[in-house]
């Protein structure tokens, strides 16, 4: 029985999916089981997922049909997972060598129940990192994921399976922020989240993705404050003004109209202005973007504001 099962949800993900495998099959650790979830994609997805598995034993390829991103893994990792850890990974990231060795000697030989490392962003060559997430000292807390998730994407969550199940997995009404969600419950409940300081996932920026869905995200995001109240963790304004910092940077990648960008702005400094425009090469160069917005070249918006 191996000891970490990767979950990967594949959807339309036909021209990624082999490097997001090819990263996993060079592991330096190699104690691991994949199992694919299918979710009713309309490209060649579904054919690359079956060469790959025919091609390599450790994977397994399950169908669910058009149900979401967090139905598919539920399905795979409380209806098929074999290990006793859990690693996410989606089917359009690429994951560093000793990414599982390093999950493995921490959810084994320590205190975690779920770990992360670090989050480098690239566009179109995996080679070319724009930007690396930061991180926290010491254990994750409640007040952190409210503002900014230092976890960033679910391609960087491990955790051991038990965990999850005793969680109930995520929640399969949610299409974004059910990450959020999800490790609000895991450290509300007393689970100890830690993280890695190690380069762990190369993660694919993308204007089409689910991210591109402003709007969405913060409805999500109300779902998941409400989770965190339930833990006895209103809604900081400095919490707010950072996650409304990070809403107003994607908008600007994504080239989301001037009156959105600029109406983040504004409610993020009525937030708590510090909190937004420092530090200045993030909060204030943000600011004076929405400014110029009008003047400012797309590809320059972008090369600005990449992750």
């Amino acid at each position: 029985m191996p000891l970490i099962s990767v979950i990967i949800p594949v959807y339309n993900a036909a021209e990624t999916l082999e490097l997001t495998i090819a990263a996993l099959q060079t592991q330096s650790f190699t104690d691991w089981e994949a199992i694919l979830v299918e979710d009713g994609s309309s490209d060649e997805s579904l054919q690359v997922a079956e060469m790959l598995r025919d091609e390599d034993p450790r994977l397994t390829l399950l169908h669910n049909p058009g149900k979401g991103p967090s139905t598919a893994r539920n399905f795979g990792a409380l209806g098929c997972a074999r290990g006793e850890i859990l690693a996410f990974c989606d089917a359009d990231d690429l994951w560093e060598p000793g990414k599982l060795a390093d999950v493995a000697k921490a959810l084994t030989g320590g205190a975690a129940d779920a770990v992360f490392g670090v989050t480098g962003f690239f566009r179109d060559d995996p080679a070319q990192i724009r930007s690396r997430s930061t991180m926290p000292a010491g254990p994750v807390t409640v007040s952190m994921l409210m503002g900014e998730n230092p976890v960033c994407t679910l391609s960087n969550l491990s955790l051991r399976r038990s965990v999850f199940a005793a969680l109930g997995g995520f929640r399969e009404d949610m299409v974004h922020n059910e990450d959020l969600e999800f490790l609000i419950r895991l450290v509300g409940r007393g689970r100890r989240l830690e993280g890695i300081d190690a380069d762990h996932v190369r993660y694919r920026l993308s204007p089409c993705g689910l991210s591109a869905d402003l709007d969405a995200m913060r409805a999500g995001r109300e779902e998941a404050l409400r989770t965190a109240a339930a833990f006895g963790h209103p809604t900081e304004p400095r919490a707010e003004a950072i996650h409304l910092r990070y809403l107003a940077r994607r908008a600007l990648r994504l080239g989301a109209p001037t009156a959105l960008v600029r109406r983040l702005v504004i409610e993020g400094c009525r937030a708590n202005a510090r909190a937004f425009l420092l530090p200045a090469r993030r909060g204030a160069l943000i600011a004076l973007a929405a400014t110029l917005l009008p003047v400012l070249p797309r590809p320059l918006r972008r090369a600005l504001f990449s992750n």
